[in-house]
């Protein structure tokens, strides 16, 4: 299986990139942190402009049309930034799972305003605990009993709940099902809604693999500055090997995520393996490469005056996003003893039925 990215899927990633790179820089969090703010407006403003809120959705329904393996690279620069704008959420699993149904008139509707930048969507979905970035959203996708309903969240009851970062707010979202906020039943919803589960999981994965990333240059780069004993902490060997034990484990869980985004359209028994075997190997990924960093930090490694807390903070809670490694264990167990095992069965190009 080929899952090289192409030159173009490279491009439009180097561009998000470098956009992050100019206006979501720690001291920019920190900014953020101290005004008590939920975003940045004029950051956001320039990520609508390069139209990724559609970046999901059909260019029938007015998207860019891209695919997973187009936007996980995106999703893994997020994660390196720290992007506290739910770029993710919003144009990786919310929207595209709206347009999924875009026959109901208040979905097409709203779905047109989002792809226009003018409002976000976001998701309550049983696989996480609580509902992300409530109170800047429009309007919140609620599954209740299988079923999807499309709540405005002016007519809700929402109620801010505590989180480890920062910058992920949480709440509970409380309203009265009915005729009028339903917009698929459980037979329409159940194929979409396990997309968005498969897209919500691998793009968590990918920004904890940003985020891993951004911990080992973080930790690499004081390594360089810290002196001790007249020379850089980073000569020395165990410095070194924690460090390099850390790389080590995202050189592996790279290849893993995008195996998994290459196949995620297949949306059977196997990539769903795929999916939650990158979500736990981007986890691993992440725990050691923040704990890596912390310990080459130090002492003053264990407070927020290091900028590694905010990959940390943002990995812990992404742990447990759209499925905590217990359920992806569980799915990964499913394919293991579901289905022979063999390089002729496990490298098979064709899809399984689930």
């Amino acid at each position: 299986m080929d899952f090289r990215f192409s030159e173009e899927q490279t491009m439009t990633a180097d561009v998000v990139r470098e956009l992050l790179t100019d206006v979501c820089q720690p001291a920019d969090l920190r900014r953020l942190m101290g005004e008590g703010a939920a975003r940045d407006e004029a950051r956001w403003a320039k990520i609508l402009e390069m139209g990724l809120a559609g970046a999901l959705v059909s260019e029938d329904q007015g998207g860019l049309g891209l695919k997973a393996i187009d936007f996980v690279q995106i999703a893994e620069a997020c994660g390196y930034a720290g992007l506290p704008e739910p770029l993710v959420e919003n144009a990786g699993v919310a929207l595209p799972l709206l347009a999924a149904f875009s026959g109901n008139v208040r979905a097409a509707a709203l779905l047109e305003r989002a792809l226009a930048g003018e409002v976000t969507v976001t998701v309550a979905h049983p696989a996480n605990p609580f509902v992300a970035d409530a109170d800047t959203a429009e309007a919140v996708l609620v599954v209740r009993d299988g079923a999807v309903h499309l709540v405005e969240t002016g007519r809700a009851k929402i109620v801010a709940q505590p989180s480890v970062d920062p910058f992920r707010r949480l709440f509970t979202v409380e309203f009265e099902p009915s005729a009028e906020t339903l917009i698929a039943d459980t037979e329409e919803a159940a194929a979409p809604l396990a997309a968005a589960l498969d897209r919500g999981a691998l793009f968590a994965a990918a920004q904890m693999l940003g985020i891993a990333q951004r911990c080992v240059g973080l930790g690499v780069a004081y390594a360089k500055e810290r002196q001790q004993f007249g020379k850089p902490i980073g000569s020395y060997q165990a410095v070194k090997h924690h460090l390099a034990t850390a790389q080590v484990k995202i050189e592996f869980a790279r290849p893993v995520l995008h195996a998994a985004a290459a196949q995620l359209e297949q949306g059977d028994l196997y990539s769903r393996a795929r999916i939650s075997q990158a979500k736990l190997a981007c986890a691993d990924a992440a725990d050691v490469a923040a704990r890596t960093s912390i310990q080459v930090h130090g002492a003053m490694g264990y407070s927020w005056e290091v900028d590694v807390h905010f990959f940390l903070k943002r990995g812990i809670a992404l742990t447990n996003w759209w499925g905590g490694p217990a359920f992806h264990r569980e799915r990964v167990a499913a394919r293991v003893f579901a289905r022979p095992l063999g390089p002729e069965h496990t490298f098979a190009r064709e899809a399984e039925n689930a």
